[in-house]
C-alpha cells in the first residue's frame, strides 16, 4: 500500500545546502564565486578557439584537450545555475526534476572527463613509444571515434540513474549536502532500500572512473619504462616534459575525486562543511586549472592570450 502511495508522498523539491556555517558571509563569496565561473568558461572557451585557429595545433593531443576543455564548460554549466542561486540570490529549492537533470549531467560530463584523460594517456603512449608513427596511428578518424567512444560510453552509463532514483520513494528529509544535486547524495534521503542503486553507482564508477585510473595508471608505467630506455638524459628529460600537462590534469581530476568518493563512504562522521568543501573542489577545481595548466606549457596558447589582452601600437606611414 505503501509503494501505491508513494507519488502522494514524493518530494515536489529538494533544498540545497551551500557552505554551512558561513552563511552570513554568501553575499561576500557571490563575487569571487561568480569570477570562478568567469574564469572557468572563459579559459576553456580560449583553449577550444586557439586550437581552432593554430593550424600547428591541429595535432590529435590537442583535439583531445579541446574534448576535455568541452567537459570542462559542462561541468561548470551545469552547477552555475543552483550555485549562483544560492549565493547570490539565496534561492535554494530545485525542483525534484531539475534535480534529476542537473544529477545527470555532472555524472555525465564527470565520465566524459574520465574518458578523455585516458585517450590523453594513450596519445602520449604512442607519441613517446613510436613517435614516426604518430600520425599514422591516431589519424583524425581514430581521434573521432576515441570522442564517440567516450560520448557514448557516458551517455549509457549515466543515462539509468535518474531512472533509479526516479523510483525511490521520498517523504522524509529533503535536504540535501551539496550546493547542486549528485547520485550519492539523493540517494541517502530516500525512504526505500538503496541496494539496487548502490550496486549500479559502484558498478558505473568501477567501469568508468575505476578503469580510467587503471589504464592511465598502466600506460605511464609503459612510459616510464620506454622513457628509461632512451639512451641520453636530456632525451629522456625532453619525453616526459611533454606528459606534465597531462599529468598536472589527472591529478587535479582524480585526487579532489577520491577525496569526496572516501568522504562519501567512510566520513559520515565528518562536519557537513568538510563534505561541501570537497564537494565544490571536485566540480570546480579541473575546470578552472587545466586551462591555466596548459596555457602555460603551450606558446601558442599564450600568445593567442597576449593578444587578446596586451594592445598591439599601429603605425602609420605617411
Amino acid at each position: 500500500m505503501a509503494d501505491k502511495n508513494h507519488s502522494q508522498f514524493q518530494h515536489l523539491y529538494f533544498v540545497l545546502t551551500g557552505i554551512p556555517g558561513l552563511e552570513q558571509k554568501y553575499y561576500w563569496m557571490a563575487l569571487p564565486l561568480g569570477a570562478t565561473y568567469i574564469i572557468a568558461l572563459f579559459g576553456n572557451a580560449v583553449l577550444i578557439s586557439t586550437i581552432k585557429s593554430e593550424s600547428s595545433l591541429h595535432i590529435p593531443m590537442y583535439h583531445f584537450l579541446s574534448m576535455l576543455a568541452l567537459a570542462d564548460m559542462g561541468l561548470a554549466l551545469c552547477t552555475m545555475p543552483s550555485m549562483l542561486g544560492i549565493f547570490w540570490f539565496n534561492y535554494k529549492s530545485i525542483a525534484f526534476d531539475a534535480c534529476l537533470v542537473q544529477m545527470y549531467f555532472i555524472h555525465t560530463f564527470s565520465a566524459i572527463e574520465s574518458g578523455v584523460l585516458v585517450a590523453m594517456a594513450f596519445d602520449r603512449v604512442v607519441a613517446i613509444w613510436n613517435p614516426l608513427q604518430y600520425s599514422t596511428i591516431l589519424t583524425s578518424g581514430v581521434v573521432c571515434r576515441i570522442g564517440a567512444v567516450i560520448l557514448t560510453r557516458a551517455v549509457c552509463v549515466v543515462f539509468p540513474v535518474p531512472f533509479l532514483i526516479k523510483r525511490l520513494p521520498f517523504y522524509g528529509s529533503n535536504l540535501l549536502s551539496h550546493s547542486f544535486c549528485l547520485h550519492q547524495d539523493v540517494m541517502r534521503l530516500a525512504c526505500a532500500s538503496t541496494r539496487v542503486n548502490s550496486l549500479y553507482g559502484l558498478t558505473a564508477v568501477i567501469f568508468t572512473k575505476g578503469s580510467d585510473s587503471l589504464s592511465i595508471l598502466f600506460s605511464y608505467v609503459f612510459i616510464l619504462r620506454t622513457v628509461m630506455a632512451i639512451a641520453s638524459g636530456e632525451g629522456r628529460l625532453k619525453a616526459l616534459n611533454t606528459c606534465v600537462s597531462h599529468i598536472c590534469a589527472v591529478l587535479i581530476f582524480y585526487v579532489p575525486l577520491i577525496g569526496v568518493s572516501v568522504i562519501h563512504r567512510f566520513g559520515k562522521h565528518l562536519s557537513p562543511l568538510t563534505h561541501a568543501l570537497m564537494a565544490n573542489t571536485y566540480l570546480l577545481v579541473p575546470p578552472v586549472l587545466n586551462p591555466m595548466v596548459y596555457t602555460v606549457k603551450t606558446k601558442e596558447i599564450r600568445r593567442k592570450l597576449i593578444k587578446m589582452f596586451v594592445p598591439t601600437k599601429i603605425t602609420v606611414e605617411g
